[in-house]
């Protein structure tokens, strides 16, 4: 009875793990070869185990919850290596492709590559793209990437997105000074983080230009560490200079602007399964962001 318990239990979780990254039951079915019942009445029996859902239905195909986000980190690993493990090698194989992964520069310098860097140990090869949003959803969509880390969530139902991390936006500059007055510096002309803070945080319209524009939030941090003017920037790139005083709050909100970052993948699976590694193991390590 435990065996065949235990063997139930383990083609549970492969079978979830295949609706998890396949985002339909249908698609995850045709991934493990069975039918599509089948694979619904797993997921129910894991569910009913586990008492919490793990799917949303949507019109074309299925979310995972939060739970299956967790569920799908943990097991992931385990069940890649364990399917590496008992096929059969009998003629020397080609390595994986690439995982071809893009998104913001500074995150990806400063959290996503740090998450990654393990992975490379494994046999894991990644080719990283930074970009603008826009220009990397569309290459997303065009098959150049595998995977996208996106400011925003994108429209339609070709592309899967599931929310990976919250980034928090600050009013900082070296010293006390007068951002009425004082020199901004900014990512772009029409400088939209600052816009947007403006407007959350005191609910009127920026009427400032910017004195100095550097598209890339880590020259941005540069020159306002180093004294140029002020701006506002994302807590995670500069919370090494607030916590050393390099840098201090010009304004402490109760309820600062956030904004959530999306993992986001073509609804059609792949057949890489280091690129389902990559995606898990980001999902994992963007709790603690």
């Amino acid at each position: 009875m435990a065996n065949r318990f235990s063997d139930a239990r383990l083609d549970q979780l492969r079978t979830f793990l295949a609706v998890y990254r396949a985002g339909s039951m249908t698609a995850g079915a045709r991934d493990v070869g069975l039918s599509q019942s089948t694979v619904t009445s797993q997921i129910q029996a894991l569910e009913q185990q586990s008492g919490r859902q793990l799917f949303q239905r949507v019109p074309r195909g299925v979310h995972p919850t939060a739970v299956a986000d967790d569920l799908a980190a943990r097991v992931a690993g385990p069940l890649d290596a364990l399917a590496q493990a008992l096929t059969p090698s009998s003629a020397p194989q080609l390595p994986p492709e690439p995982v071809h992964l893009a998104g913001p520069a500074e995150l990806l310098a400063l959290r996503v590559m740090p998450a990654l860097a393990p992975l490379v140990s494994r046999g894991i090869r990644l080719r990283v793209t930074a970009g603008l949003a826009d220009d990397l959803l569309e290459g997303l969509q065009l098959g150049r990437f595998d995977l996208l880390i996106s400011p925003v969530r994108p429209r339609g139902r070709t592309l899967l997105a599931t929310p990976l991390a919250d980034e928090e936006f600050v009013l900082v500059a070296a010293g006390p000074l007068d951002p009425e007055q004082a020199p901004l510096i900014a990512y772009a002309e029409d400088v939209p983080i600052v816009r947007r803070y403006w407007r959350h945080v005191f609910g009127r319209r920026l009427t400032t230009s910017p004195a100095v524009v550097i598209p890339d939030l880590r020259g941005v941090l540069a020159a306002v560490t180093a004294g140029a003017g002020w701006s506002v920037l994302p807590r995670y790139l500069c919370a090494a200079e607030l916590a050393s005083g390099a840098l201090r709050l010009l304004n402490d909100p109760e309820d600062p602007p956030i904004n959530t970052g999306f993992l986001v993948r073509r609804s059609t699976a792949g057949t890489n399964a280091h690129v389902h590694l990559v995606h898990d193991t980001l999902l994992g390590e963007g709790r603690t962001w």
